[in-house]
């Protein structure tokens, strides 16, 4: 179900002292040589420091230019931590309490182990065709994901983006964004909200881009009888770049026709009955069809442990439900949990790619609560399905329920 989107709403100290104290005796010749030796010595040794120093500041020999670039996973030695966002030129509801803090402290986000996981199995290989763990077998979870430096408190409520090429660096927001704009980024920063979304991109927008990222909310807080719908909402016909985001207790926690969704943790959905009294369907990504962007989920931990009798759909639903589901690649990712962990789009579906991804047997022997697949169109134009196995190393082929 779709929610309602609302529209925008010196010098140093002198010495007194300095005319009465006594001269010092001068000391011999050969002393005061050798004296000036090792200051010669000591001053080539600074300048050399100060050389090298000054080299890595200013980036010499470092094709960033000695900033480490927006969009870096880490930066290197002697590159200086990202400048800090300035607020937006017409930001809504106070947005920009709080002194930002310097630095290239790392966050420590607290681990989410899965029902189902074994903590143990963490870091350790898995034997062939077997994967104990989506930790232990190399996908993202809340080591990986997330933001990656100290963020300051920034309660903008509802805010509304105007400025094409606003970046949100390391901001911890209380409130959520809706996007007036173009390339407008959001990177190493959390967002807390209490609306229907976290983050939504307006029709005739194009070019937003979530990195190292943490998006959550409230249960029982949003506008929604109590529950939040969507995590990530592209309202528009234009591709978001979603990457290495932590997400957590939105309904349909990634919803969109055309994107990049790579490299993210999407866990603890959260179950609600919405305005209509329904249990929402809930979905950790999820497509409405009728997008003709291209939509590419690629190598994420992706899961929906909601009850079959509480409105679980899919860990990835594809649904024909504004038009055809046309041109998803759907690879190298960890799904569990729904009643189906994956909805293929039904007939008509088409360009569907479902290629190396592990259906995980963490909430249901089946991955999802029927099965691991459904509404795959095996005779649609250009679509592929190889690859794909159960965590117990099991192949999966459509139409299996067990």
């Amino acid at each position: 179900m779709s929610a309602p989107h609302p529209e925008d709403p010196a010098t140093g100290p002198t010495d007194p002292d300095r005319s009465s104290r006594p001269a010092q005796p001068s000391r011999p010749s050969h002393l005061r040589r050798r004296g000036a030796l090792a200051a010669v010595a000591a001053a080539a040794v600074l300048a050399a420091v100060l050389s090298v120093t000054l080299a890595t500041r200013s980036g010499a020999g470092d094709s960033t230019g000695g900033r480490c670039p927006v969009q870096a996973l880490s930066c290197s030695p002697g590159q200086s931590d990202p400048a800090d966002s300035t607020a937006p030129a017409t930001p809504s509801a106070g947005a920009g309490d709080g002194a930002r803090t310097a630095g290239m402290e790392r966050t420590t986000p607290a681990r989410h182990d899965a029902p189902g996981q074994d903590p143990a199995a963490s870091g350790t290989a898995a034997p062939p065709g077997h994967c104990a763990s989506f930790t232990a077998c190399g996908f993202p979870d809340a080591h990986s994901t997330g933001p990656r430096l100290s963020m300051s408190p920034h309660r903008t409520g509802a805010m509304s983006i105007h400025q094409d090429g606003q970046v949100i660096r390391r901001w911890d927001i209380t409130g959520s964004l809706d996007v007036y704009a173009n390339d407008v980024t959001v990177i190493d920063s959390r967002i807390t909200s209490d609306n229907w979304w976290g983050i939504n991109l307006r029709s005739g927008y194009k070019g937003l881009r979530i990195l190292h990222t943490a998006i959550t909310a409230v249960p029982g807080k949003g506008p929604d009888n109590g529950g939040v719908d969507y995590a990530v909402s592209n309202m528009g016909t234009s591709s978001i770049e979603i990457g290495w985001c932590d997400v957590s207790v939105f309904g349909d926690a990634l919803s969109m026709g055309q994107g990049d969704i790579h490299d993210n943790y999407v866990h603890d959905v959260t179950p609600f009955r919405n305005l209509g009294g329904e249990w929402q369907h809930t979905n950790a990504v999820i497509s409405d069809g009728g997008g003709s962007g291209g939509l590419v989920i690629r190598h994420n931990t992706l899961l929906n442990p909601t009850p079959v009798d509480q409105g679980a759909s899919g860990s990835v639903g594809l649904f024909a439900d504004t038009g055809p589901v046309v041109n998803v690649t759907v690879e190298d990712n960890w799904l569990a949990g729904g009643a189906y962990a994956l909805y293929g789009g039904g007939q008509g579906a088409n360009g569907i790619k479902v290629t190396g991804n592990i259906f995980s047997t963490q909430y249901h022997p089946g991955s999802g609560g029927y099965g691991p697949v459904a509404a795959w169109n095996a005779g649609g134009s250009g679509n592929v399905w190889s690859d794909n196995h159960m965590s117990d190393g099991r192949p999966v082929t459509p139409g299996t329920t067990s």
